[in-house]
């Protein structure tokens, strides 16, 4: 890793540290798996997957990778932390899931293999880097003309910093505690503005919704909190 890369080297090893834990159902990681199904929903509610090449990008220890293989597509996952691609290359052989895994940031992905994929997917990483509309440009680039590019983030709204962070890390242990800086949260305008920079265009915007009696997650038109967003790149 160069020190020019887009990455802050403190949130590599803040989730590093907890790679052995991240396939545990019950522990600080159990909020992804809850809510990996509801990202698929809202990712083929806009794109077929089976038989599509897809790169999952900051793709951690392999949650969403995973589930876009096992419904079909040929998936790349892509990050920057060494002992997470060890979990998710690991769980993904005993799971008999075949995904490419790769340490390589998008943006050095985006130089190799630009217009590659036939959809990019994004999610719960552009607050963890410096420059997350750097991401969304390399984003872009990847995903073929007529493709699919898919995010999730947090948005800078007080909501999100009570629910978010005070709420699910401090109150109800959801996750673990410092993994959300309020700072770096994205408003869905900044989010659309990068992506139309980008030469993308916006299909639609889902938030996730949280009942904690009932402890489901639901899709939401809510943005408050977390939010979906799907683009296409036109056809040239």
């Amino acid at each position: 890793m160069t020190s020019t890369e887009n990455v802050h080297e403190h949130e590599i090893h803040k989730f590093g540290v907890l790679a052995d834990r991240w396939w545990d159902l019950d522990g600080e990681f159990k909020t992804l798996h809850a809510v990996n199904p509801l990202r698929i929903q809202f990712i083929r509610s806009f794109a077929e997957l089976e038989g599509k090449r897809v790169v999952d990008v900051g793709c951690g220890g392999g949650i969403l990778s995973e589930g876009l293989a096992r419904a079909g597509a040929q998936v790349v996952g892509i990050d920057l932390a060494e002992e997470l691609l060890d979990v998710a290359k690991s769980h993904a052989d005993e799971s008999g899931i075949g995904v490419d895994y790769r340490r390589v940031s998008a943006e050095a992905l985006a130089e190799a293999e630009s217009d590659s994929f036939d959809i990019v997917t994004c999610m719960e990483m552009l607050e963890h880097v410096p420059e997350p509309a750097s991401v969304v440009r390399a984003c872009a680039k990847l995903v073929k003309p007529g493709g699919r590019v898919f995010f999730s983030t947090l948005n800078r709204k007080l909501k999100a910093y009570l629910l978010a962070i005070v709420g699910a890390e401090y109150l109800l242990n959801m996750i673990p505690k410092g993994t959300h800086d309020y700072a770096t949260f994205i408003k869905p305008s900044e989010l659309s503005r990068w992506a139309r920079e980008a030469g993308l265009e916006l299909l639609g915007m889902e938030g996730i919704a949280y009942n904690p009696i009932t402890g489901q997650f639901t899709l939401s038109r809510d943005l408050d909190v977390n939010y979906l967003a799907a683009f296409a790149r036109p056809e040239e």
